[in-house]
C-alpha cells in the first residue's frame, strides 16, 4: 500500500514505536497491550494516509470528483462571483483517502485561507463558519471553487495551488488530515452526473459534463 507525502510524518514514527514496542515486549514480557495499541495507530494511519492510483475515465469535457466521499448537498444557489451556480459537497469520513484531486484543468486565479472554528464537516453550518481554503480556478467550463472544509477532527488544510499556476485535471491539490469536507461550486450550465447521498471516488466519478460554448458568458475568463 503507497502510502501519501502527508502521512509519512506519521506512519514512519508510528511503525518504529511499533516495532520497538514488540521487541520489548518479546525480550522483557512488558503488557502486550501497549505494543497492540501503538500497532492499532500504526495500521490506521496506514489506511487513513494511503494514497492509491487512480485513472482518469475517458472523454471531453468532464468535471471529476476533486475527493473519495459522499455527495450530501446539490443546491442551486446565486455565487457572487460566479453568478448561477450549484454547490456539490463532499463529506470526506476517516476511512476515505483524503487526497484532494483538480476536477478539471485550468489556473488558479484567487486563493483564500480563512481561519474559523471546527464543526461536524456534514453540518452545513461548516461551509461558512469552520476553517477552510477557498480556491477559485479558472477553466473552459467557466469561474469555480474549491473549498476545502476542516471539520472536527481535520485541523490542517494542506493545498498545492499557487495563484497564477495552473494544473491539469487529476492533479494533486491537496490533503485534508482526517475527517473533512469539500465544496465545488460550478456553473449551473453543468450537467450533473451525482445525486445527493451518492458515494464518489476522486478522480474516477464523473461529477458533469459541459458544453464549450464562446457565447457562454460564464466560460469568459474574468
Amino acid at each position: 500500500m503507497i502510502v501519501s507525502k502527508e502521512g509519512k510524518i506519521f506512519v514512519y514514527p508510528l511503525f518504529g514505536a511499533t516495532a520497538l514496542l514488540i521487541w520489548i515486549y518479546l525480550a522483557y514480557g512488558i503488557n502486550i497491550f501497549f505494543p497492540l495499541t501503538m500497532g492499532f495507530f500504526f495500521l490506521f494511519c496506514v489506511n487513513f494516509f494511503r494514497d492509491p492510483k487512480r485513472l482518469l475515465p475517458k472523454g471531453d469535457n468532464l468535471i471529476v470528483s476533486p475527493a473519495d466521499g459522499k455527495i450530501i448537498r446539490l443546491e442551486a444557489v446565486n455565487d457572487e462571483e460566479i453568478g448561477k451556480s450549484i454547490v456539490i459537497s463532499i463529506f470526506l469520513n476517516i476511512f476515505n483517502v483524503h487526497v484532494n484531486r483538480m476536477p478539471i484543468g485550468g489556473s488558479f486565479k484567487e486563493i483564500q485561507y480563512k481561519k474559523g472554528k471546527f464543526f461536524m464537516a456534514f453540518d452545513h453550518k461548516a461551509c461558512d463558519e469552520n476553517e477552510r481554503n477557498s480556491i477559485k480556478i479558472i477553466t473552459k467550463a467557466g469561474n469555480i471553487r474549491i473549498v476545502q472544509i476542516a471539520g472536527l477532527l481535520a485541523r490542517r488544510i494542506i493545498c498545492y495551488a499557487k495563484e497564477a499556476e495552473s494544473m491539469e485535471i487529476g492533479d494533486r491539490l491537496g490533503f485534508m488530515r482526517f475527517g473533512s469536507r469539500i465544496d465545488m461550486i460550478v456553473p449551473s450550465t453543468i450537467n450533473l452526473n451525482v445525486k445527493i447521498g451518492q458515494k464518489v471516488v476522486g478522480n474516477s466519478t464523473i461529477i458533469g459534463t459541459f458544453k464549450t460554448d464562446k457565447n457562454n458568458k460564464n466560460a469568459k475568463k474574468t
